[in-house]
């Protein structure tokens, strides 16, 4: 009998322990750990009584011991989905964050849309960029406004391409990084918006590139690095409008 009860056990442990573990990331994992816990009590009563009536308890200790062990990793496995749940409404927000700044940032460039609509039969005054180039561009941030963000990126990638001394070359490489982001590729929108800082540093998109790179950086769990990264724009560029985000974003102590 005790033999029996024993091999039930093992039985039992082996189908839901790994089972439970392998859900950790979403409610069904909540439901399965409760599962398994009202089995194991069930189990344990069960041996509870037994106990009571057994000669030779030895092998029922050893299960009950075995009980209390699985009761504390289901406590353990608990911890871990409440830590888990934890860092997912976190980067949650801090992504909604990014996307409400984005968006103030795409309504800004709308706004001289009746401006440019009128002077599009015009010749292209010095310094502006050619209609070309301006459709172009504009075809390929609509596709980001649209959230079809590996359009985007082909798009933007296509117009640096095609006209890679234009004057909004800074800006394109600028919302490839924000596509990335927006497709939570935290490297890719990195490297993207490093790539704005060493073609064109002294671009007004390089504050925000830098800026975006806090924001990545924040969103992989590197809040050194995000804070080194605030820091850098403080000192680079203290009079930019991203630099005004930054002391937000930045503790007290660090802010200067």
């Amino acid at each position: 009998m005790h033999r029996i009860a024993a091999a039930g056990f093992l039985l039992f442990f082996a189908a839901f322990a790994p089972s439970a573990h392998a859900l950790f990331d979403d409610d069904v994992a909540r439901s399965r750990i409760e599962e398994l816990r009202m089995k194991v009590d069930a189990l344990a009563k069960q041996v509870d009584e037994r106990l009571a009536r057994a000669e030779d308890r030895r092998p029922l200790v050893e299960l009950s011991a075995q009980i209390e062990a699985l009761r504390a990793e289901i406590a353990r496995m608990r911890g871990q989905l409440e830590v888990l749940q934890n860092q997912a409404e976190t980067a949650d927000k801090r992504g909604k964050d990014l996307y409400v700044d984005i968006d103030t940032r795409l309504r800004k460039l709308e706004q001289p849309r009746e401006t440019a609509a009128g002077a599009a039969d015009k010749p292209p005054a010095e310094g502006s960029a050619p209609a070309g180039e301006t459709k172009a561009y504009e075809a390929a941030l609509n596709q980001f406004k649209l959230g079809n963000y590996p359009l985007a990126i082909s798009a933007f990638q296509g117009f640096l391409v095609t006209y890679p001394s234009s004057r909004l070359a800074p800006s394109a490489q600028y919302w490839i990084g924000n596509a990335h982001f927006a497709q939570r590729d935290y490297k890719q929108a990195i490297a993207a918006q490093q790539r704005v800082l060493a073609a064109w540093p002294d671009d007004a998109k390089a504050p925000d590139a830098m800026l975006n790179i806090a924001s990545a950086q924040d969103a992989m769990g590197d809040r050194r690095g995000a804070q080194k990264t605030l820091e850098g724009l403080l000192a680079k560029y203290p009079q930019s409008p991203a630099a005004a985000s930054a002391r937000q974003r930045l503790p007290q102590g660090a802010k200067k």
